[in-house]
């Protein structure tokens, strides 16, 4: 039922448009002075629809459509970091709250004076992978540090992981050897079970190293599946990126998400800019974007997108 809901809602704007583009034919053939205003703004609005579903179309990948698991990293910078990683955590929660997502912390690791070593979110509406792609890689924030007393500039760094979270539906076969599961004490707020039941769960998939946690749940039966599912979705995303980066190679292309590699500038001193490195898109309203106002970043990169794979 969910599938079919996306693919109705996909379909019926394309019906309904083109549907207003035959009345809007029939109407000017008429040749009827009168109606002239009404053809002229019908024209206009749909000129403008037609325009945003040219950009839908740019959201051509087979996950685009679907809902996302995003993950902060702070990196290096010590405490700034880690804040730097708290920042970004709530800046896509208000993106997400400003498009009418639901958000949900799946999991989250504090800081040891400030912020978060790490966190986990899932976020669910139309198109949140599609839009939040964009946001993997290295983020760079450039700020008067306010944990140093002599009020010095720092720079921090975190990294954004972003997947598909397709909820059950990825067919990708997991062998139980492969898997360590651990179970622990969750942290913060949720009920009572928090910190007086081992509810939480980690699982590591041995084979490729990678883990994941899961606390927000009611109940470690829950926690287990749900980590089941970002794994999936994490080993799903990492056979994309293998495919990805194999095509760059052919193409002569240089792809990667590493530490290396950042993808965005934060400048809050000696000014105030934030800067895309790959489409040079760039806005001196810093703390807008901190905000969560992230979609012309993310507007530059999809069609950023769609010229290098045309290119």
């Amino acid at each position: 039922m969910q599938r079919q809901a996306k693919l109705r809602a996909e379909v019926d704007p394309w019906q309904e448009t083109l549907r207003r583009i035959d009345d809007a034919a029939e109407l000017a053939a008429l040749d009827d002075e009168e109606l002239a205003d009404d053809l002229k703004a019908e024209v206009a609005a749909l000129d403008e629809r037609v325009q945003e579903m040219a950009f839908r179309a740019m959201f051509s990948g087979p996950y685009d459509n679907e809902d996302a698991i995003l993950a902060v990293h702070a990196g290096a910078g010590g405490v700034d970091a880690q804040d730097w990683a708290a920042m970004l955590l709530r800046m896509y929660l208000r993106w997400a709250e400003l498009h009418g997502h639901k958000a949900e912390v799946v999991s989250e690791v504090g800081g040891d004076e400030a912020g978060i070593k790490s966190a986990t979110l899932s976020i669910s509406g139309a198109y949140a992978h599609g839009y939040l792609q964009s946001e993997r890689g290295v983020h760079r924030l450039v700020r008067l540090s306010p944990f140093d007393a002599n009020s010095r500039r720092h720079t921090s760094f975190a990294l954004v992981e972003v997947w598909p979270d397709i909820h059950g539906e990825i067919a990708i076969e997991i062998d139980p050897k492969d898997l360590q599961v651990d179970t622990f004490r969750a942290s913060g707020a949720g009920g009572q079970h928090v910190n007086k039941t081992e509810s939480a769960v980690r699982i590591t998939h041995l084979p490729t190293g990678i883990v994941v946690t899961c606390q927000n749940q009611r109940s470690q039966q829950q926690n287990k599946a749900r980590a089941l599912e970002v794994l999936k979705s994490r080993l799903l995303s990492l056979e994309q990126q293998k495919q990805e980066q194999q095509l760059a190679s052919l193409k002569g292309d240089h792809i990667s998400a590493e530490w290396g590699n950042q993808i965005r500038s934060y400048v809050l001193h000696p000014y105030q800019m934030v800067k895309d490195l790959r489409t040079d898109h760039e806005t001196a309203q810093s703390q807008k974007v901190l905000d969560g106002e992230l979609d012309p970043f993310m507007e530059a990169y999809l069609r950023y997108k769609v010229a290098q794979r045309t290119s």
